[in-house]
């Protein structure tokens, strides 16, 4: 069945790639299909809203590729063979790596890397790891959160994972945006009812922190 099922899929995503993304999409996928069976499909239920070979641009500027991502989750997964991954990989590769890993963090996404080794003997583990983080973090029921403009999303999913009072300065380091804009998107989620004022005064000196609206909206409860 699962086999099946995959093949469709996988169509699909080969109809509608070209260029080098289509140059990956035909390439051995073994370890792919591996985490699409033992994990991701498992504990999603569905291929619905995920892409294989995701497309994104480095921090460097090049193009990179997630084996499997689930853009509206914002979660990016992946399989690493330890012969590939580690005990063949040269000095440059594991730099390459990590500085991959840090550009998929700062284009938003969650990275969530899985070995070989995981995904054949200890797949009832890793699914748990992804049922956890789709209760903290990714409840794609969360329409509510999709529904708000694109930079108050994510200033507030970032106050979330700073978990703690914080200032516009912060939120201007988080979006790339300017203090004053910043500012503005604070205002609206504070008139949302989704962050509110802690200490200071009305002008100056005060931070802000997210409220129990928010977080009962990230997790589809609004």
């Amino acid at each position: 069945m699962f086999e099946k099922k995959y093949e469709i899929f996988w169509s699909e995503q080969v109809r509608n790639a070209q260029g080098q993304r289509l140059e990956m999409l035909r390439r051995d996928l073994t370890g792919t299909k591996k985490l699409l069976e033992e994990v991701v499909l498992p504990v999603l239920g569905t291929f619905e809203g995920l892409e294989l070979e995701f497309e994104m641009i480095s921090l460097s500027g090049v193009k990179i590729y997630g084996d499997v991502c689930h853009p509206k989750l914002r979660i990016v997964f992946e399989e690493d063979s330890f012969v590939t991954h580690a005990e063949k990989i040269t000095r440059d590769r594991f730099s390459f790596e990590r500085a991959r890993a840090r550009s998929v963090a700062m284009l938003g996404y969650t990275y969530f890397p899985y070995s070989r080794d995981e995904l054949e003997k200890k797949a009832s583990f890793c699914q748990r790891n992804l049922y956890e983080w789709i209760g903290r973090f990714g409840n794609v029921k969360a329409a509510g959160l999709l529904e708000l403009p694109v930079y108050e999303r994510e200033a507030l999913r970032f106050a979330m994972l700073c978990n703690k009072p914080f200032q516009v300065t912060e939120v201007s380091q988080w979006l790339q945006l300017k203090r004053e804009a910043c500012g503005k998107i604070l205002r609206r989620l504070e008139g949302r009812g989704l962050v509110q004022t802690v200490g200071g005064g009305l002008t100056r000196s005060h931070k802000f922190m997210f409220t129990e609206k928010a977080v009962a909206l990230l997790h589809g409860k609004n």
